[in-house]
């Protein structure tokens, strides 16, 4: 009998729980709720593109703590191979990885979040990046090829945009960054006339906060 593998992760699910070691011990998804979480995976260590990742990551850690955001990587390798790629960047690189990394041998954890299928021949789909809102609710999924790296400053900006958005009741734009004018949604058929200034576009209507 073929196993029944879970299907893909849709926005606005729940985050799947789970519980393993990592870089900072023991570690459980839920003990981030009250939190946003960037969840980032990558399918093995001691690689270029992920290792430029993980530098741009603990450089812009900051950043994301700013927004009241965790971040949280994993990978199919052992506990052991993470510590020694950690210790690796740190003195060749002078960056401290402070952020959690998460083992994944068994590859439990990648299957339960649809990056691992049927159809998949090694790890290599393990590639993933979830925005996680505070909620443990899916806010973003963003899946990469093993050849192109991740934009932190992307992410970054993405956090921001959700974070806002919920805060405003409202879109953001192409682009979008802190500061810029937010859009209000379409009026319904029902809605007001007084709602839309004179001049202003019934379908597109920016709001400065």
């Amino acid at each position: 009998m073929t196993e029944t593998m879970p299907k893909p992760l849709a926005l606005h699910s729940r985050a799947p729980d789970f519980s393993a070691r990592s870089t900072a011990g023991q570690i459980t998804l839920s003990s981030y709720r009250g939190r946003w979480l960037v969840f980032f995976a990558h399918p093995a260590n001691f690689t270029p593109v992920c290792t430029s990742e993980f530098i741009a990551f603990a450089r812009a850690s900051p950043e994301f703590e700013s927004l009241n955001c965790s971040l949280l990587g994993l990978s199919v390798d052992s506990l052991y191979s993470h510590i020694a790629w950690v210790r690796d960047i740190r003195d060749r690189f002078a960056v401290n990885v402070t952020f959690p990394i998460v083992e994944d041998p068994s590859m439990a954890i990648a299957t339960a979040y649809g990056m691992i299928n049927d159809a998949s021949e090694s790890s290599a789909t393990v590639r993933a990046t979830f925005v996680i809102d505070s909620q443990g609710v899916i806010r973003a999924i963003i899946s990469y090829p093993m050849n192109v790296g991740r934009s932190v400053d992307e992410l970054l900006r993405l956090v921001a945009a959700l974070q806002a958005s919920e805060r405003e009741d409202a879109s953001t734009p192409q682009g979008w960054r802190p500061g810029d004018p937010l859009l209000d949604p379409a009026p319904t058929m029902d809605a007001p006339q007084e709602l839309v200034r004179p001049g202003e576009s019934w379908y597109f209507r920016e709001r400065r906060t």
